[in-house]
């Protein structure tokens, strides 16, 4: 029996999975980004979530085969590395688990833990890829100098678009309104006061706002469909670099696929299909087959050594 654990910012998602694709379990619980919310309180959503799926299961913690435990944040702090590694362990019972970031869960579900390359695009944006082995990160810089494309740079290339129309140094479309109303400002620059102060600049609350930039473009703002296209050209850009950093040989199809909730905005997706095109013919986009929390459990079982068949993955309830 393998557990996945998808730590985000939002929530954190468990799954108990056998090695013949039965979903055992499942479970959610508040988020466990230990940045924001810190080290004990990580613990406790672990706590609840693994005591949660085994409670249903009718087994102990004792008798998992392997864990898999993503965690938002995890490694980007390097003194902070061995205080999480410690962590399951006190909610395990056993050093049978593997602490990883995040983005490895996504690309993990999304390719079922084969060889290719998965963008994760949501409130933040990076990509993960593996080959015979070996793992590469790109992006995830964080909102102040990094995450190009995902929600949080959306929105507050929406919101800049917004000011220039306010102002009219950009024509008014549907962007400017629709941002009006999402807001709930009578007078354009009570945004200033709201963003900043009421809202304290906080990170998933602005990237919220990225569905807005999309109904705008929805709606034929042509400012608000370039940046969706700007997003799914930086997105093929990482994806392009971590190709390079893999050392696939010219002519190699590499997998590719995608995660988080930009991709919902078909605009986003079809734009990011074609960057990647004209970047390299050999790449091969597809459908993410399963949700992050099931990409934990899947890799759980890689890293144990004993990955699932392909007759177990067809077994295991698809996205």
């Amino acid at each position: 029996m393998y557990l996945g654990i998808d730590g985000g910012g939002t929530k954190t998602a468990f799954v108990l999975l056998e090695s013949d694709g039965t979903v055992l379990a499942r479970s959610r619980q508040p988020s466990s980004d230990y940045y924001r919310l810190g080290v004990e309180t990580v613990t406790r959503t672990l706590a609840n979530g693994v005591h949660d799926v085994c409670r249903q299961a009718g087994i102990d913690p004792g008798q998992l085969d392997f864990t898999v435990v993503g965690m938002p944040g995890y490694g980007e702090v390097g003194a902070d590395v061995p205080v999480l590694d410690a962590v399951p362990k006190s909610v395990l019972g056993s050093d049978r688990y593997l602490c990883v970031n995040d983005m490895v869960c996504g690309w993990a579900g999304s390719l079922c833990a084969a060889d290719g390359i998965n963008v994760v695009g949501g409130t933040g944006s990076m990509t993960y890829g593996e080959r015979e082995g070996a793992g590469v990160r790109v992006g995830g810089w964080g909102e102040v100098f990094g995450d190009e494309g995902s929600g949080y740079w959306i929105a507050t290339r929406g919101l800049n678009a917004f000011t220039r129309m306010s102002d009219g140094r950009l024509p008014r479309g549907p962007l400017h309104e629709l941002l009006r109303e999402r807001l709930g400002v009578r007078n354009d620059l009570d945004a200033i006061g709201l963003v900043l102060t009421d809202w304290q600049k906080e990170r998933t609350r602005i990237a919220a706002l990225s569905t807005t930039v999309a109904d705008a473009a929805a709606a034929g703002d042509t400012v608000a469909a370039h940046i969706l296209a700007d997003a799914g050209a930086e997105f093929a850009e990482m994806v392009d670099a971590t190709r390079v950093a893999l050392g696939y040989p010219d002519g190699e199809t590499i997998p590719v696929s995608y995660s988080g909730g930009v991709f919902r905005s078909e605009p986003v997706l079809a734009a990011f299909g074609r960057s990647l095109d004209e970047l390299y013919d050999g790449y091969d986009l597809r459908v993410p087959a399963f949700e992050p929390d099931i990409g934990a459990a899947l890799y759980a079982a890689k890293v144990s050594g004993s990955p699932l068949s392909d007759d177990a993955l067809r077994r295991i309830p698809r996205r």
